[in-house]
């Protein structure tokens, strides 16, 4: 039996931030990855990009992750949002609001890899992966963790951070409201002519969105950006399995004269997409964040964001704690994110189910709203200062890294 300050159940991006932060500040950390390392970085397993925002930004800092990072990450500076065919379109820029930007956009293999490279540095941190966990026992002070390989350890507090399917979640007794959008994201990178200048666009069709992520050039010069399709479930095999002559002129009705001449660049894959909002966040000595807690549509790209919040919220909780799987402190933690979280989920489907409809009254209204915002200064702050993350109870971490 080996004891330990928290346990962290889940090695992805989420597991991997809060093992860092927590560690940073002292606390004896286990991560528990089932997934093996090398399966984890290799070019092929994940070749999503993720969002991340100004103020998902300032925690990575705080974490001294983004430095190694940096270079890697291509600034969002100007964000177009267009509906259907109308001549209306929404057009934020960085520069209006003093800004450098909205967000940046890094690839999830880099992220990983910068997060990997931390965790080493990290003495009070213990990463354990290739064994899965498969029970849960309360004690007085601590709960016991086992492997599967019969291992066991014990921690005064266990976090669930293994994802949509969690384990953790499942164990704690905690049912989830769940709504299947029967829609997968077609994620991929593409190449094109035109400089990006570091615009994302996202386009709202009656099919679903389609957004064009700002990304960084290769190193031949050549200018790419992230795409991310929604298309409906039954679809998205023929997206995967046709030719690329087929994908790239789709990709190029799609994307217009926008970026010149697009092609895809590397492979294709797709995400299924489902919203999941766990009921309660705590248990006794136990706690989840990240999508272990909610899971959202992609329409805002704020999925990591959400979860980047939690962790930051429950770090700033346990900087002076003398026990962190103190009642008090998991309730706290709840309260100050259950909201937050079903505030964003709300939000997203209800973007989506907005811009999904392809009714006459409907699009009118649309359009009226988007020109709306775009006459008026103090709307369209509002919007931007979102984009940011840089609206509503955020922690000190999220505000300024520190």
């Amino acid at each position: 039996m080996t004891d330990y300050d928290v346990a962290i159940i889940g090695g992805g991006l989420a597991g991997l931030s809060l093992a860092i932060l927590l560690g940073q500040q002292g606390w004896t950390v286990v991560c528990i990855d089932k997934g093996v390392t090398s399966t984890h970085i290799d070019k092929n397993y994940d070749i999503r990009t993720t969002a991340i925002s100004w103020g998902s930004r300032n925690l990575l800092k705080h974490a001294g992750i983004w430095s190694l990072l940096e270079d890697k990450s291509q600034c969002i500076s100007r964000i177009l949002i267009k509906d259907e065919d109308s001549p209306i379109d929404l057009d934020f820029n960085a520069i209006e609001i003093g800004e450098e930007g909205f967000g940046w956009i890094v690839d999830n293999r880099d992220l990983r890899l910068a997060l990997l490279e931390k965790i080493k540095d990290i003495k009070t941190i213990t990463h354990k992966t290739g064994h899965s966990v498969n029970d849960f026992k309360h004690n007085k002070d601590t709960v016991s963790v086992k492997l599967e390989n019969g291992l066991e350890m014990s921690a005064r507090l266990v976090i669930g951070a293994d994802g949509r399917n969690s384990f953790t979640r499942d164990s704690m007794g905690i049912g989830t409201w769940q709504k299947d959008y029967k829609q997968c994201a077609i994620v991929c990178l593409i190449e094109h002519e035109k400089s990006h200048q570091g615009l994302a666009l996202e386009h709202f069709r009656s099919q679903g969105p389609f957004a064009v992520l700002p990304f960084t050039d290769t190193l031949t010069n050549k200018h790419r950006s992230a795409i991310v399709w929604t298309v409906d479930q039954n679809e998205a095999d023929k997206w995967l399995q046709c030719s690329n002559e087929v994908f790239n002129a789709a990709l190029q009705t799609r994307c217009g004269n926008l970026y010149g001449s697009v092609t895809v660049s590397g492979g294709r894959a797709a995400w299924p997409l489902t919203l999941n909002k766990a009921y309660k966040y705590i248990d006794q000595r136990m706690a989840l964040v990240a999508e272990a807690a909610h899971g959202i549509h992609p329409i805002a790209g704020q999925g990591l964001n959400m979860s980047l919040r939690d962790i930051a919220a429950l770090t700033e909780l346990l900087k002076d704690a003398k026990d962190p799987g103190d009642a008090n402190i998991l309730s706290k933690y709840q309260k100050l994110r259950m909201g937050d979280n079903l505030s964003m989920a709300i939000a997203t489907d209800g973007l989506n189910a907005l811009f999904g409809l392809n009714i006459p009254a409907i699009r009118a209204l649309r359009r009226f709203g988007l020109h709306t915002v775009s006459r008026l200064p103090f709307a369209k702050k509002i919007f931007m200062k979102q984009a940011m993350g840089a609206v509503g109870h955020l922690p000190k971490l999220i505000k300024k890294g520190g």
